[in-house]
């Protein structure tokens, strides 16, 4: 029996919602006159409506900590997608350590170059319909560009390239440090786009910086993402610029072991005033509660702190970032586990991606495969 929502208020529409959640049948039976009922007075979009029998399954290569997957696993969580990461690849075992912890132990390969034949992809690797990827920049041969041998072997890329080609998923997201536009006078990025769009619809990649998307971090990456169809422009997401404060993601009250050495503050001092006299801006970087942004954490963060200290007022020595605050600087929730070491903590955070930045992403590229699929639902 159908019901008329129309004769109910919103609080008994609400009531009778998670009645019929434990009554699959029912549910069944009246999802169609509920759905028109939702959309006609707009509690919702047509779009979630029809993206809750959605399902999208996922690979993670280069995963680090999985701050890629994250990002995507929060964008589909907000359009009511169910996600499935089938295969996650990564070498270093700190950084596997910390996504076990996390994610729990999916199938988990280590070395992703030896998975050899494309037999072996095959049988490895199960279909998935999005590939994720945070590769390391490495240039390709100058001598084998000047012959025309403008192909990716011998770099990590390859193993992207040859998943693409052989499993043929229908959308990839990579990301990169923002020098890999420049890197080798562009003839990496060239050689990669090149690969990349003999099979899919590959858009200009677009540099984000994590401040533009609610994080007190300046930190640009490039992204890259891939459509097996095209239908229309992809566009990258629009900049939110939404103010930051760093305040807002700092301890209080942190312990001592995070406060420099009055030693290591002179050195940190006298190269300032050397670096200065040269007219260049390295040196330290000191930000407080009220600044907007820090400079970008890097994977050498444990060393000595310089790029981000923190004051703790006048004539105190400042201190570094705790381990917590460098994972809310990427974007990770407090839920995230830190099951690793201060020093291996500060590397696998400074590695890895701003969340926001790729759940902003993940989100238009949902928005496009979406589209995607009800444009083949008409035809």
């Amino acid at each position: 029996m159908l019901l008329n929502f129309s004769s109910l208020d919103s609080l008994s529409i609400l009531s009778c919602r998670r009645a019929l959640c434990n009554n699959l049948s029912a549910l069944e039976d009246i999802l169609k006159d509920y759905k028109n009922y939702l959309i006609k007075y707009s509690i919702f979009s047509t779009y979630c409506i029809d993206s809750i029998k959605m399902k999208l399954k996922i690979i993670d290569l280069f995963a680090g900590i999985g701050g890629v997957r994250l990002g995507f696993e929060k964008a589909a969580k907000k359009k009511l997608i169910e996600t499935n990461c089938v295969f996650s690849s990564e070498i270093d075992k700190y950084c596997i350590q910390t996504y076990i912890t996390n994610f729990g132990k999916t199938n988990f390969y280590g070395d992703i170059t030896k998975i050899g034949s494309t037999e072996n992809i095959i049988k490895t690797i199960p279909n998935f319909d999005l590939l994720f990827a945070g590769f390391p920049c490495q240039p390709f041969s100058q001598a084998g560009l000047k012959k025309g041998f403008n192909d990716t072997r011998g770099t990590l890329f390859f193993w992207i390239e040859k998943i693409l080609n052989v499993k043929k998923p229908s959308a990839f997201l990579l990301e990169n440090v923002k020098h890999l536009k420049g890197h080798d006078k562009g003839n990496t990025l060239k050689v990669i786009l090149k690969s990349l769009r003999k099979n899919y619809y590959v858009p200009d990649p677009e540099i984000l910086n994590a401040k533009d998307f609610g994080l007190p971090q300046n930190r640009e990456r490039i992204y890259i993402v891939g459509f097996r169809k095209k239908i229309n422009d992809f566009k990258f997401p629009n900049l939110k610029k939404i103010k930051t404060k760093l305040g807002d993601i700092l301890e209080t009250n942190p312990v001592k072991k995070y406060t420099i050495s009055s030693r290591l503050w002179s050195g940190h001092k006298r190269r300032k005033i050397k670096h200065r006299k040269k007219g260049n801006g390295f040196g330290y970087g000191l930000f407080d509660k009220n600044s907007q942004h820090t400079n970008t954490i890097s994977a050498r963060y444990y060393k000595d702190g310089s790029e981000v200290l923190i004051s703790r007022g006048k004539n105190k020595n400042p201190r570094k970032l705790t381990e917590r605050e460098c994972a809310r600087l990427q974007g990770f929730p407090d839920s995230f586990k830190i099951p690793v070491s201060t020093v291996q903590a500060y590397k696998q955070f400074g590695n890895s991606v701003p969340v926001n930045v790729v759940e902003a992403i993940s989100c238009e590229m949902i928005n496009y495969l979406e589209a995607q699929n009800k444009k083949s639902k008409v035809a």
